[in-house]
């Protein structure tokens, strides 16, 4: 099996040519990005290999994949909690670059990521935090994570692989990550579709969110789609099959081959809508700033949509 990622190259503010330039082959895409229990299992042992757990803490400790380390969130992304100051940024890249290579991530790794019960999210911010430090073509999504692995009768064991002195090479950034003007600059553009990874309620203006620095604004960024964080995957945490994922875009408006720009309140819940989007072969970026950031910006410059309340500047 090969493990190979076609990613588009582009710079912050590139044409929209040049966003949407490199999509993913559909066929590719998915045998890269998720992996099963029975391949991680026939791999478990190879010397290169690397396991993360994203979620509870005392789950992990009580039992985890072996050799599993468990990822705290808050060592992969700033939360400034001032006034002023937005959630779940993602780190300096030397900042990063250590903290990677503290769980054992090498040039030569080949990473898995798995979640706990109820932490998909988590799983896939910090998929998408690997493929913003240049190592998204080495990483997939264990499908289903870690009930399914315990069901597929996986070992597990409560020890705690000691933590590494990086051997990690400066990280080679990839630009998966935009600011409020990158967004404001593709709404309406061809090629690209934006897409709030919110529930509806959100998204229509039926609720509003809430930072720590107080309530959003209500409603949606102009032209964006809407495809829920939580509908490309089961119940039981498994990405649901191609041909589903890609009925579910096209119903939102996201044609094949799109740049998909993401954004949800702060930034994690809409990392599980671009990666289900990756597996259908588009090129992703994330407003990592989400509503959060959006919803302090002027709205004469900043239009944001709601189909309930008026927004208020």
């Amino acid at each position: 099996m090969r493990f190979i990622v076609r990613v588009a190259r582009c710079i912050a503010l590139a044409s929209v040519t040049a966003v949407t330039a490199g999509a993913q082959k559909p066929t590719d895409a998915r045998d890269a990005l998720v992996v099963s229990t029975t391949w991680l299992a026939q791999h478990l042992t190879d010397p290169n290999l690397v396991v993360l757990f994203l979620g509870d803490d005392n789950d992990y400790n009580k039992a985890h994949i072996p050799g599993s380390y468990n990822v705290q969130m808050e060592e992969f992304a700033v939360d400034d909690m001032s006034a002023n100051g937005l959630m779940l940024e993602v780190l300096p890249a030397d900042r990063l670059r250590d903290s990677l290579g503290a769980l054992g991530i090498t040039d030569r790794s080949r990473i898995v990521v798995y979640a706990g019960q109820g932490f998909l999210p988590w799983a896939t911010r910090f998929i998408l935090t690997l493929d913003h430090a240049g190592l998204g073509a080495r990483t997939s999504f264990l499908d289903g994570g870690l009930p399914a692995w315990v069901k597929a009768g996986g070992a597990v064991n409560a020890i705690v692989p000691p933590k590494r002195k990086s051997e990690l090479s400066s990280l080679q950034v990839k630009p998966v990550i935009v600011d409020a003007a990158f967004v404001k600059a593709h709404i309406g553009k061809p090629g690209v579709s934006i897409v709030d990874g919110r529930s509806p309620a959100f998204y229509t203006g039926a609720s509003t969110g809430q930072g720590h620095a107080g309530p959003h604004r209500s409603g949606h960024i102009a032209s964006a789609k809407n495809v829920p964080f939580d509908t490309p995957y089961t119940d039981d945490g498994f990405v649901r099959p191609t041909a589903e994922l890609r009925a579910l875009f096209d119903k939102a408006g996201v044609a094949p081959g799109d740049t998909v720009i993401g954004y949800c309140h702060i930034g994690q819940q809409a990392t599980a809508m671009l990666f289900a989007a990756r597996v259908l072969g588009h090129p992703v970026r994330l407003y990592d700033g989400s509503f959060e950031d959006w919803s302090r910006r002027p709205v004469a410059e900043y239009v944001v949509e709601a189909s309930r309340a008026q927004t208020k500047p």
